[in-house]
């Protein structure tokens, strides 16, 4: 929640500086207001999903109108040789292991992945916004370079089925939704032909996956989620032992306004700790009384 004194400094800082782009001025918001994830980064993206917000108000008819410096619109992922298909490649599980989750950091990295699942998934590649992680699953020599491809995002905002299979309040949600982790994109790559591969990746990364995320976020999640397309049924899913708990509305994952309409979808979670729900379902404490304007993502 913010005070009107700070929406006050917000509307003064897009006036006084029209010039700004998007990115310029929710950094600048966000460091004069103190706006900071746990792991100490400036929350900039969500500034400027609540600045759009804002602008479209009917409380706030003054506010400049923004500079777009990016073009809207999905975003070609650029391909190249390195993501050629292989010839097939067979065995047991016990041939490629021990497996590695690399998480991708560096540019070279991060264009494979992308390649890999532009080509290769059935959604295709979706530049994801807010938090994320992505991995390369490789196996030990002689396995090629990469048997997998694994992305980690932040959780939908609201699915009824989850929600109640949690047995959260809305309070308890919006305070602990950071807790959760979406699973976003998994792919094996279509020559590897390895069974039992797809549910000892999925069992690796529920591992590997809550140190990774506190070291970047300085969360450490509770519960993974990942929604399913028909006609796929999640077998690999299932087999690592996630749980299905209902399916979507089809409105999509961000959804706020009920308005978007697509395909339904299995949702299936897993809890990566005993005591997971009762730190989910858990209220925060009462915040300082001071008269709030909005509430910031």
């Amino acid at each position: 929640m913010i005070t009107a004194s700070e929406l006050n400094l917000v509307r003064q800082i897009l006036a006084d500086f029209p010039r700004l782009s998007q990115a310029e001025l929710a950094h600048t918001i966000c460091e004069l207001l103190g706006w900071h994830r746990l792991n100490g980064k400036l929350k900039s993206p969500e500034c400027v999903e609540w600045l759009r917000k804002l602008q479209g108000s009917q409380e706030l008819p003054n506010l400049p109108p923004l500079r777009v410096t990016k073009p809207r619109g999905p975003q070609k992922v650029p391909t190249d040789g390195r993501s050629d298909a292989q010839p097939p490649l067979r065995g047991s599980l016990a041939d490629y292991r021990p497996l590695r989750l690399q998480l991708v950091k560096d540019l070279a990295n991060r264009r494979l992945f992308q390649q890999y699942i532009e080509r290769y998934h059935p959604l295709g590649y979706r530049f994801p916004y807010g938090a994320q992680l992505r991995y390369l699953v490789r196996g030990r020599p002689p396995a090629p370079d990469v048997l997998a491809c694994l992305l980690f995002t932040s959780a939908a905002w609201k699915m009824s089925p989850r929600d109640q299979w949690i047995g959260w309040s809305d309070g308890a949600r919006r305070a602990n939704l950071s807790l959760l982790v979406n699973n976003a994109r998994f792919l094996i790559l279509p020559w590897i032909e390895v069974p039992h591969l797809a549910s000892h990746v999925l069992s690796l990364a529920a591992r590997h996956l809550p140190g990774d995320w506190l070291a970047a976020y300085g969360v450490r999640p509770l519960l993974l989620e990942t929604l399913v397309d028909r006609p796929y049924h999640g077998t690999c899913y299932r087999a690592a032992n996630w749980i299905c708990v209902g399916q979507t509305q089809g409105r999509g994952r961000m959804d706020r306004a009920h308005q978007a309409q697509g395909t339904r979808k299995d949702i299936l979670l897993y809890p990566l700790e005993t005591r997971w729900r009762e730190a989910l379902c858990q209220l925060p404490a009462p915040p300082p009384c001071h008269a709030s304007i909005g509430e910031i993502p």
